[in-house]
């Protein structure tokens, strides 16, 4: 079984950074591809970055472009998302997501294992 295990979560202000990582068992690295999605308070829940298990092929929402890197080490079976230049636009609950399939989507109903979300809280 898939058990995914998110946290770094916080409270930043505007312009600082937070890393946060996923802890991650019972992958398939040579199928599994892995995401981050958000949501945030009245909003539905939004792709962020993916990323592969095998090759490290990312995928990025034009909302974090140039200021968010999804990375993997295999070794440590943990995923993380490094963010920075964080805007308070950026305040949501954050969830470490998994789907048996290396091709990408966006969709955060074709992730069938989730983390359980981690709250990031960037204040102006």
């Amino acid at each position: 079984q898939v058990q995914l295990v998110d946290c770094g979560g916080g409270l930043v202000q505007a312009g600082g950074s937070l890393r946060l990582s996923c802890a991650a068992s019972g992958l398939i690295f040579s199928s599994h591809r892995m995401g981050w999605f958000r949501q945030a308070p009245g909003k539905e829940r939004e792709f962020v970055a993916s990323i592969t298990w095998r090759d490290g092929i990312t995928y990025y929402a034009d909302s974090v472009k140039g200021r968010f890197t999804i990375s993997r080490d295999n070794a440590k079976n943990t995923v993380f998302l490094q963010m920075n230049s964080l805007k308070p636009e950026d305040t949501a609950v954050y969830y470490c997501a998994a789907r048996r399939s290396l091709i990408f989507s966006r969709s955060s109903a074709d992730y069938s294992d989730w983390g359980q979300g981690t709250q990031v809280t960037v204040s102006t």
